[in-house]
């Protein structure tokens, strides 16, 4: 099946306002299962709207240089995709695509008769409390736990197709992407420390550019892949068999990726959240099923850079003028940075 290459440029039937769709899907009357109540979950680019077993979630209509979800057509396009790449890590949870319908007079319905004003990914809720993140805050993860994710992820790798990039293409990308975290975090407006953030982000470039020979054996050797995209503990939830969620569905350059980056990625985030001990169960397990031992100097580099993302992140929320307790985000920031900084010390004394 051929990859899709994006959303119709239909013009947009955008005939209900943003308002009208979300207090309809508020209302539990407007779900087949008829649940008790609707929990709503709101971030920067999407509503979710969770009944008793069931998980909604409607695309906002919002337009960035890395997103487009400007249209109907692009928000049903990325629906589609949501579902389709996420069934590659979590089958049973995907369901599908629901229309959210005008029924004239009798107002909007799911998958009704009518003329389809927008769309939803319909998924399976799943509790809260078996989410990677929540194992760890109740320190209920054990090594068997990881062992069996890293076995999943492992064999998930394996069989993604080899991405065909140039060598110079891909560190070229992470080049970038420190160069933009370095813009963001340096400007005074989010009062992040300068004498934090200009230190790490400039030894990370330093380091890319001393050692590009090691991303370049791992382009040779076939190890840059179409990826989950947003590997953290709050999309993995250990039970009876793995599973992980919220593939980054918006952009395909962001899923194309070294395991090692994406492994690293959330080995810094157990890190931080105070579960150092997963990231090497995770490579261990990982190298045992595939062959596969990325240099540590390699693995510290990409944990650090990483960590200058979510400080990158951290500060955006201060963008958001209705958001609660702006010093938070920039505290949250300076604790990534911190960790940035010392497994680029770590990726230092390794290489």
């Amino acid at each position: 099946m051929p990859e899709p290459t994006g959303p119709a440029r239909d013009p947009a039937r955008e005939t209900v306002p943003v308002a009208r769709k979300v207090a309809f899907l508020r209302d539990p009357g407007a779900y087949p299962d008829h649940p008790r109540r609707i929990d709503v979950v709101e971030t920067h680019m999407s509503w979710v709207f969770l009944t008793d077993d069931y998980a909604y979630k409607l695309k906002k209509p919002v337009t960035w240089s890395f997103l487009d979800f400007g249209t109907s057509a692009a928000r049903r396009f990325f629906c589609e995709e949501e579902v389709r790449l996420n069934r590659r890590l979590a089958p049973d949870v995907y369901l599908g695509v629901a229309a959210l319908t005008d029924e004239g007079p009798r107002g909007l319905a799911l998958d009704g008769p009518g003329v389809a004003v927008d769309w939803l990914v319909r998924m399976r809720r799943l509790p809260e409390a078996g989410t990677l993140k929540s194992r760890i805050g109740a320190g209920q993860v054990r090594r068997p736990d990881i062992v069996a994710l890293a076995r999943l992820l492992a064999g998930f790798y394996q069989k993604a197709p080899v991405e065909p990039i140039a060598a110079e293409v891909y560190v070229g990308r992470i080049h970038d992407t420190i160069e933009e975290n370095l813009a963001v975090l340096s400007d005074r407006r989010y009062g992040v420390s300068a004498e934090l953030a200009r230190p790490v982000l400039a030894a990370q470039q330093a380091f890319l550019a001393g050692a590009a020979g090691l991303f370049r054996v791992r382009v040779a050797a076939g190890r840059i892949v179409e990826g989950h995209g947003d590997l953290r503990p709050e999309h993995v939830y250990l039970g009876r068999r793995p599973l992980v969620t919220d593939c980054l569905e918006f952009n395909r350059a962001f899923r194309i990726i070294d395991p090692a980056d994406e492994l690293a990625y959330l080995a810094m985030e157990c890190a931080f959240l105070g579960a150092a001990e997963i990231g090497p169960w995770l490579f261990e397990t990982y190298g045992a099923e595939t062959g596969d031992r990325p240099p540590p100097a390699l693995i510290h580099f990409h944990k650090s850079v990483r960590a200058g993302i979510r400080a990158k992140i951290s500060v955006w929320h201060l963008d958001d003028a209705s958001g609660p307790d702006p010093a938070k985000w920039s505290c949250l920031a300076g604790r990534y940075l911190t960790l940035a900084g010392r497994d680029m010390a770590l990726a230092q004394g390794a290489a």
